[in-house]
């Protein structure tokens, strides 16, 4: 992806980010994935469930969520197993709605934002126990 493609794509997603989500959405969202989490795409929460189990995700681990628009599924992954989370995308607007939801959640302390492209994260080697990249087009 081309720069100039990136700033594109970043400043379509900080409008929708910017746009409250309507209760239409919200109830499209419940029922495709099963829960209310500003999800962008369609993995499921039970999907996500997997993610978890498979990866024997816990309260002891570290977890990145690359390109998480609004925290999905990080911050849902994050309240499930209590495991830490940093949420990274482009777009602050979503990430704000992300902050907003983890506080809401009780992951102070344990949640945090990153604005990053995954070509150019700001972290050393090893900093992460997972790594989750879901619905996202890069």
């Amino acid at each position: 992806m081309s720069v100039r493609d990136e700033l594109q794509a970043r400043a379509r997603f900080e409008e929708r980010y910017g746009v409250a989500v309507s209760p239409v959405a919200s109830e499209v969202e419940r029922r495709v994935i099963g829960g209310d989490w500003g999800a962008n795409g369609y993995t499921t929460m039970a999907e996500a469930d997997a993610f978890a189990r498979g990866l024997g995700l816990s309260a002891a681990d570290h977890l990145l969520d690359i390109g998480s628009g609004r925290g999905w599924p990080g911050l849902y992954l994050a309240v499930r197993t209590g495991c830490r989370v940093v949420v990274t995308d482009l777009p602050l607007e979503g990430l704000r709605v992300a902050a907003d939801r983890a506080a809401t959640e009780g992951l102070a302390g344990r949640a945090g934002m990153v604005v990053a492209a995954a070509s150019g994260l700001p972290f050393r080697a090893g900093s992460f126990d997972v790594i989750v990249h879901t619905d996202v087009l890069c």
